[in-house]
């Protein structure tokens, strides 16, 4: 009787770990979309980090709402995407157009082609916290 008990909570544990770990990943990597990050440097403000990261978006997939814990400076590789920022108009871009996302600011980003679309992310952001946050 001792072991099932023993052996229930461990498996137990063990199915709790692998659904955060899945519910994890699925909040920080929507279906269609892929991040690579390419580098990430202490700067000379104390407790902050650059992150720089290519993104790739599959034809009319969303990144959904989240913000960052620091600045967003993004910079369109290829294809049209459309971005709505808290406060302000949805804007679409083409590739060689840019935006500026404030610190904490809620937003989001989707393929409006038909075509893969791509972006160069590179965030400005207090160091050690997630770099990014679902807003459901």
């Amino acid at each position: 009787m001792k072991n099932n008990k023993k052996l229930f909570r461990t498996v137990a544990a063990i199915l709790m770990i692998v659904t955060y770990a899945i519910s994890t990943s699925a909040q920080t990597k929507p279906s269609g979309i892929s991040r690579t990050e390419l580098q990430r440097h202490d700067i000379s403000t104390p407790g902050s980090e650059v992150v720089q990261a290519h993104i790739d978006f599959e034809p009319r997939t969303a990144f959904g709402n989240h913000n960052h814990p620091g600045e967003e400076i993004i910079y369109v590789l290829e294809g049209e995407l459309e971005y709505i920022v808290e406060g302000k108009p949805p804007v679409t871009l083409k590739a060689g157009q840019v935006l500026f996302i404030p610190a904490g600011t809620i937003h989001s980003a989707k393929n409006v082609g038909n075509t893969k679309a791509s972006e160069l992310a590179t965030y400005i952001v207090k160091k050690g916290k997630p770099l990014v946050q679902l807003i459901k």
